[in-house]
């Protein structure tokens, strides 16, 4: 299988503008994420919408693709980039831009996704440890997943689930596992150009998770699972902590 890694990063942001672009640890958040992924990937891109983005990631060597700044996802931006580079690729693996810790593991991990010939779009789960308390389960901005015996996913919800009836909350963690859900996705390529035509669906309106339009619509998500702790880029705070995190990392 022929895989093609994509970036997509939006310069605007409304929670922290130019975040591709912040400074960690002497290096860009872009630039660190595409060094992570071109460690394992052979082809990689970044698909932007911001000339600013396009230069930075020219001027440390890196592949990137323009793209229109209408696309409502990064789902979206993924398919467009895609009809624009050459070559005859199975599988689409679409990478954040604010994950610099992303590991060739956890690409590893998706790409083992699609020896099953069921899978028709994969992603990460991490289990929730119990050490981390409820409080952290309860996270609506950490979305859990459920699977079948076969690794598939059923459901993704900001909802705790499934709800441990007859057992106090506080012991839920040490009762179940539960999967907290890692935002990378990989699509069989005819797949994406599928899913990017679908409309929204009601339950993805409801919970505001663009996977449930793909789940309503009948496909297959095989969920590989990471053991991995990442820090994903949404706000300048997590900057701060990325800075600390990779601190603690050269230090080792």
């Amino acid at each position: 299988m022929r895989f093609l890694g994509i970036i997509p990063a939006r310069y605007a942001s409304t929670r922290f503008p130019a975040k591709p672009l912040a400074n960690l640890g002497g290096k860009l958040v872009i630039q660190r994420v595409y060094e992570q992924v071109t460690s394992i990937l052979t082809d990689a891109v970044v698909a932007t919408d911001d000339v600013r983005i396009e230069n930075a990631v020219k001027s440390f060597g890196g592949r990137v693709v323009m793209t229109s700044t209408s696309h409502r996802s990064g789902t979206d931006r993924c398919y467009e980039a895609f009809t624009k580079i050459p070559g005859d690729f199975d599988v689409v693996i679409n990478i954040q831009g604010d994950e610099p810790f992303i590991q060739p593991m956890q690409l590893q991990s998706i790409m083992d996704c699609f020896k099953d010939s069921q899978t028709q779009i994969a992603t990460l789960v991490k289990p929730f440890n119990p050490v981390d308390g409820y409080d952290a389960l309860e996270n609506i901005n950490s979305p859990k997943v459920v699977v079948n015996k076969n690794m598939q996913a059923l459901y993704f919800s900001r909802s705790i689930i499934p709800y441990y009836r007859n057992k106090e909350r506080e012991e839920w963690l040490a009762g179940h596992t539960y999967y907290k859900h890692i935002g990378l996705y990989a699509y069989r390529a005819e797949v994406l150009r599928e899913i990017t035509s679908l409309p929204q669906s009601p339950l993805e309106i409801a919970e505001s998770l663009e996977q449930l339009r793909w789940l309503e619509n009948g496909y297959v998500i095989k969920v590989g699972i990471s053991d991995v702790e990442t820090i994903g880029i949404d706000t300048p705070e997590d900057l701060e902590k990325a800075e600390a995190f990779l601190a603690k990392q050269q230090s080792v």
